[in-house]
């Protein structure tokens, strides 16, 4: 039973057999109907109350109802023959009623084909002229006025074959939003709805042209606003297709092209500032990618200037009295722009000597994370102060492999970095040691002796010339380039050489040449055998 069917009236013909009175009730087949139809009651007497009075003609009217077998039946007519009999035993008949009709059939009665008159509009020669030929607009849907609403971009195609619309949406790199193809389907756009469709659930049913007065045709997308299923665009430009499209039939030949590009201001990205630890340029890639790549390293440089260091003696600008003695030894290693400093210790002063700072790139005050500039070789010079990492220090003397490489490169350094230099070769009237600490420049006998025996030692290896390379062996094991190894090792290095010297001397040079209990400078030593 369908849920609209709630009762049922069934139509009936009622036969009366004079010869016998009997009577039969019949109900016509209903094509569909999903109810047994046919005879209902068979040709017999039929009783009308409960003393066994049977039916007759005489009790038959229009306009009554009769009972059978628990059955109301509603007489409403009858036929032509059965009314002039009736009339002719002198029976009154009523007046006709109307025949009730089945809600539920009249319900589902197929309505009537109705046929329009076809237009005088070809759809299919519009299919084949326009057939593959596509209008295209550029819109944006400014929305930014909402909350968290932006500037979007579509795409609007126009198809001539059918006149349908279909709006795709520009997808940018990170836009953080998922890449559906389209926004709206290719479909026919209402323009003007009836005033009855207002309340029409387009969104489930399929609009028709019973729904709508106008459609949206080639002539309402021009350059402008355009409002589509209740969302306004802005059409800005189109292809040259379009363009040459609209000229030839509509006579539109200057459509404006808008700029409506917003490009926002750039952002500069500020670093943070250095904290000290590491390279700058290794530091900063944290804030370029999520995972960083170490810098890249000029290995040409680093093949020519392998083994090459400059070294300086220096001194702590400090406005403290027990640092004003203290001296360090800055080495700086040109394959990798590197610098360490080392502090000679120096025995009964109260400050642990040692390395004071490892291997790495100095930056100087003036210098930001953004643009660091390091220091260089041609920075450090007899009389030059450099700060690293906020302590001063001023450089008092140099090596002689220092004025060599200075010699050599004279164009890279400034007039005040080669005065300093003359100045220090003018003065220096005899060969001393490249480095000195506090120890030997207090102790001027010391000095005096340590001379005079280096003196004895090169007149003996003028007969017998040492061949072994001497300061390469210890500058091996000295990685920091502070002049000084421990005499453990400082002996061992001495059994491997072939010193052709007598023993009494070594002793004696390396007793001079010795600072603190473990350790030896080994430039003094060594200076003894260079020629």
């Amino acid at each position: 039973m369908s849920t609209e069917e709630h009762y049922r009236i069934r139509q009936v013909n009622i036969y009366y057999y004079l010869e016998d009175d009997s009577m039969s009730v019949m109900e016509p087949v209903v094509e569909n109907s999903g109810i047994p139809q046919g005879k209902l009651i068979k040709r017999q007497r039929l009783t009308k109350n409960d003393q066994g009075d049977h039916y007759h003609w005489k009790d038959l009217n229009r306009g009554i109802n009769l009972t059978i077998y628990g059955r109301t039946f509603r007489v409403v007519d009858c036929d032509r023959f059965t009314q002039v009999f009736l009339e002719s035993q002198g029976i009154e008949l009523n007046p006709p009623e109307k025949m009730a009709l089945d809600p539920y059939t009249e319900l589902r009665k197929q309505p009537l084909r109705k046929y329009v008159t076809p237009s005088d509009f070809d759809q299919l020669k519009q299919f084949l002229t326009f057939d593959k030929q596509v209008l295209r607009f550029y819109a944006i849907w400014d929305d930014t006025d909402s909350m968290f609403g932006e500037c979007r971009t579509y795409i609007i195609h126009y198809y001539l074959m059918d006149d349908t619309v279909e709006i795709r949406e520009v997808h940018e790199r990170n836009n953080g939003r998922d890449p559906f193809p389209l926004l709206m389907n290719r479909q026919r756009m209402p323009k003007v709805l009836v005033k009855n469709a207002k309340n029409f659930p387009q969104c489930v049913l399929e609009i028709s042209d019973q729904e709508v007065l106008e459609w949206y045709t080639a002539k309402d997308f021009i350059v402008g606003k355009l409002t589509i299923l209740g969302r306004t665009f802005f059409i800005y430009d189109c292809d040259p297709f379009t363009r040459q499209y609209y000229k030839e039939k509509f006579g539109i030949s200057d459509l404006p092209r808008i700029d409506v590009s917003k490009e926002p201001p750039p952002v500069k990205q500020e670093l943070p500032p250095y904290n000290g630890f590491g390279l700058i340029e290794d530091s900063v890639q944290n804030c370029f990618v999520l995972i960083p790549k170490a810098p890249k390293k000029d290995v040409i440089k680093m093949l020519v200037n392998d083994n090459k260091v400059l070294r300086y003696l220096a001194a702590l600008e400090s406005p403290i009295p027990e640092d004003k003695d203290r001296r360090f030894v800055f080495s700086y290693f040109l394959a990798s722009d590197m610098i360490s400093i080392f502090e000679p210790p120096v025995r009964n002063s109260g400050i642990i000597g040692g390395k004071y700072l490892g291997r790495t790139k100095v930056a100087k005050p003036s210098s930001t994370a953004e643009d660091p500039i390091y220091y260089g070789p041609t920075d450090f010079f007899i009389g030059a102060v450099i700060e690293v990492f906020g302590h001063r220090f001023i450089i008092l003397d140099t090596d002689d492999y220092v004025l060599k490489y200075m010699e050599n490169n004279a164009a890279q350094y400034s007039p005040e970095a080669l005065l300093s230099i003359r100045n220090r070769i003018q003065k220096q009237e005899a060969p001393a040691p490249e480095l000195e600490n506090k120890q030997t420049r207090e102790d001027p006998p010391g000095v005096q002796e340590l001379e005079a025996l280096i003196d004895t030692i090169q007149k003996q290896l003028k007969d017998h010339p040492c061949k072994d390379n001497i300061h390469e062996a210890f500058q091996i094991y000295d990685q920091e380039a502070s002049g000084f190894v421990d005499k453990e090792r400082f002996f061992k290095i001495c059994d491997s050489l072939n010193l052709p010297i007598d023993d009494s001397l070594i002793k004696e040079l390396i007793r001079l040449c010795s600072h603190g209990e473990d350790k030896i400078n080994y430039y003094d030593f060594v200076r003894a055998f260079s020629n």
